[in-house]
């Protein structure tokens, strides 16, 4: 794959008019061939580019030969599926027709925070806006439940407006509700505000928040780790909250039920060792249970106003204690496989890995498990979602 990447004449001056600023293209290329074969966050993929750098990993990747240990030869069940230079080629193509940047290690506006998530940080990052947002003294994340009650749309709007006025970054995820709030308070008093995205930055999702990213393009950054005309699944959602917690000096949660995906995003910035915080709401209200159980079981900080937030920001100190995060989530594999199937049409094993990212046998036990607890069903033409 790489001597038919490094060899197409078309492809290499797309390079070099996405990065003009680069004079070899080869690692820019790279980069987005790796962009496109793996899922976000793979950390096979992450510590074979640390120690190789991207295109002798990709070398290495794609020939079997040089793949002796099981964990990689695991691996390389997943990325060949995808492993497809017509990948490469769109996502350039699709780039360029966006007008979105390619964000690089190593480059003056890469975020430097994301390095912290060591080999499952990403390997390219895609952006239409001011990338000088992205490395702003003050970022402060904030999540919340898309169906978000009149008083956690007030607060977040609070903190939010607050925040921005103040100087600082505003990060959240551009969904319904409280994401919607954080964006728009900030954008408001005339701040930045950052939207991570669980597709590709050419893609509005959700639809309704059209006219609001084209406003964060304006005057803040939308930024995504796919590339563009990548579909947001729910894997997606989830491996998207790690880069949300990743930018974000502190991350506040201002309202999640009990089993919110908004606790996925508390769950990293407690790994990542980000000081956390919790807007406490009404005891009456499910909407709040889910931060409520943050200050209760998590040691998360209780926040009531932004000058608690700028506190949590300047804290710098590790989240103490508190138990893990990871069996409150479905196993993450069992999500990308569920996220692939369709419920109208049947598709064979071999199809459901390369749209999850997985290995081919890998899926086959977990479809298998799938239709004995009745949420997968078996045809001749392959499997659906029940």
């Amino acid at each position: 794959m790489i001597a038919a990447l490094m060899s197409d004449a078309l492809l290499l001056h797309a390079a070099r008019q996405l990065r003009p600023d680069r004079e070899d293209p080869v690692e820019t290329i790279a980069r987005i061939a790796w962009n496109t074969m793996t899922e976000p966050g793979d950390g096979v993929a992450g510590v074979l580019i640390e120690r190789l750098g991207a295109a002798e990993a990709l070398r290495v990747a794609c020939d079997e030969r040089g793949l002796t240990e099981k964990t990689l030869h695991e691996a390389r069940k997943r990325w060949m599926p995808r492993a497809r230079p017509a990948a490469v080629h769109d996502a350039l193509r699709g780039a360029l027709e966006a007008g979105s940047a390619l964000l690089l290690p190593g480059d003056a506006a890469w975020p430097t925070a994301v390095d912290d998530l060591a080999e499952h940080a990403p390997t390219a990052l895609w952006m239409r806006g001011d990338p000088a947002i992205l490395n702003m003294r003050q970022r402060a994340s904030i999540v919340g439940a898309r169906a978000a009650t009149a008083y956690g749309d007030r607060v977040a709007a609070e903190l939010a407006g607050d925040l921005a006025m103040g100087g600082a970054a505003v990060i959240s995820g551009g969904a319904y509700g409280i994401d919607g709030s954080a964006h728009r308070a900030a954008l408001g008093v005339g701040g930045a505000t950052v939207a991570v995205l669980a597709g590709g930055v050419d893609r509005a999702y959700p639809a309704g928040h059209q006219q609001l990213f084209d406003q964060i393009r304006s005057s803040g950054v939308v930024l995504s780790e796919l590339p563009c005309g990548a579909a947001p699944t729910k894997w997606r959602f989830l491996s998207r909250n790690r880069i949300i917690a990743a930018l974000g000096q502190a991350t506040v949660v201002v309202e999640a039920g009990w089993r919110s995906g908004s606790l996925n995003t508390a769950g990293h910035a407690s790994s990542l060792g980000r000081p956390l915080g919790a807007v406490p709401g009404p005891i009456t209200s499910a909407a709040s249970a889910g931060c409520h159980r943050l200050l209760r079981e998590y040691d998360a900080h209780c926040v009531t106003s932004a000058e608690e937030v700028r506190e949590l920001m300047g804290a710098g100190a590790a989240c103490q204690g508190g138990p893990s995060f990871a069996e409150d989530r479905e196993e993450p594999d069992t999500v990308r496989v569920l996220d692939a199937l369709s419920r109208r049409v049947a598709h064979p094993p071999a199809e459901i890995a390369a749209r999850s990212g997985l290995a081919v046998d890998r899926v086959r036990g977990i479809l298998g498990l799938l239709g004995l607890d009745g949420r997968a069903a078996q045809s001749a033409e392959g499997w659906r979602r029940a």
